[in-house]
């Protein structure tokens, strides 16, 4: 792998494979009865999150204490961001303390490429802006895969705000790459001007984007990010595009449906359809802290043994 993993551009079809091969061995370690192996045994990781997160904060923390890593989180609210300082100052000031990883959630797009321009650290992007966010895109194909075995041939429904969102552009990128036949779908207004360019199918009937669908990934409405009326209420977007259980039934009868979080219920999907039987909703939190676990083990340059 790279220095960095600041987009799922930077991973090829065989390292991808690889991460999610390790993240099954690091599945294990989850689930042995002390949780915690020696693999990163002295060495530094600062969480620096400058947007809200509770899912991805989370389990890179857990993720890093699992493999004995020493973590640092900062809380830039209570930082010196507050006094004005910028984002470069700021990394040059941790890099002067050698951490070993920086991992960084930032509302600019473009961020984590900064960090890692100036930063001898490795960088692991966490979300930036509406650009990527790439282990949420591994933790999606890790769930997939333990599901329907192969991502090669499937059909995924991508529903909801298309346009802010770092989570489409990140699954888009890894879900073609390994095969996957992706259909998304949206209100117009919320549908990036030349997605197609990705190689995706662009629908805005979520009937005919879910059809026979073996995947259905909802997305959040990102109201914090929109600067203007997409839609006309949050109800008439639930009518026209929230996953229901009738719109459930016109996929595969093994269809899993998925969803990044954090839900808006009765905005973009139904409860009782994200706490249904085709949900894997929570099994995401939880592949969540494999795969992190994973890429933190192979940024580290994944010599050590797991034991």
């Amino acid at each position: 792998m790279k220095k960095d993993l600041l987009s799922i551009d930077d991973l090829t079809r065989d390292e991808i494979y690889r991460v999610l091969d390790t993240a099954e061995a690091m599945r294990e370690i989850g689930e042995r009865p002390i949780k915690k192996v020696p693999t990163l045994r002295g060495k530094t990781v600062v969480n620096l999150f400058y947007e809200p997160s509770t899912r991805t904060r989370t389990s890179f923390e857990i993720a890093e204490k699992r493999l004995s890593a020493d973590t640092l989180n900062i809380a830039v609210a209570a930082s010196s961001v507050l006094k004005g300082e910028t984002l470069a100052d700021t990394a040059m000031n941790i890099e002067a303390m050698a951490p070993d990883m920086i991992v960084l959630r930032h509302a600019s797009s473009g961020a984590g490429h900064l960090l890692g321009r100036i930063c001898k650290s490795r960088v692991i992007n966490a979300g930036d802006g509406m650009h990527e966010h790439p282990t949420q895109a591994l933790l999606d194909a890790f769930t997939i895969r333990r599901h329907k075995q192969a991502i090669e041939g499937l059909k995924v429904a991508i529903v909801g705000d298309l346009l802010h969102s770092r989570v489409l552009r990140s699954n888009v990128l890894l879900l073609t790459k390994l095969g996957a036949q992706v259909w998304v779908s949206g209100p117009p207004t919320l549908v990036p001007p030349g997605i197609e360019r990705l190689g995706v199918r662009v629908s805005t009937s979520v009937d005919e984007a879910v059809a026979d669908a073996d995947v259905i990934m909802m997305l959040r409405i990102q109201q914090e990010r929109m600067q203007g009326a997409f839609f006309p209420s949050l109800r008439e977007y639930f009518h026209v595009f929230g996953m229901t259980e009738a719109r459930v039934r016109r996929a595969r009868p093994d269809v899993i449906i998925m969803h990044p979080g954090p839900m808006n219920r009765g905005v973009e999907i139904a409860g009782e359809v994200a706490d249904g039987p085709y949900s894997v909703i929570l099994e995401q939190v939880a592949n969540g802290v494999s795969v992190r676990m994973a890429v933190l083990y192979l940024l580290a340059g994944g010599v050590e043994e797991m034991n």
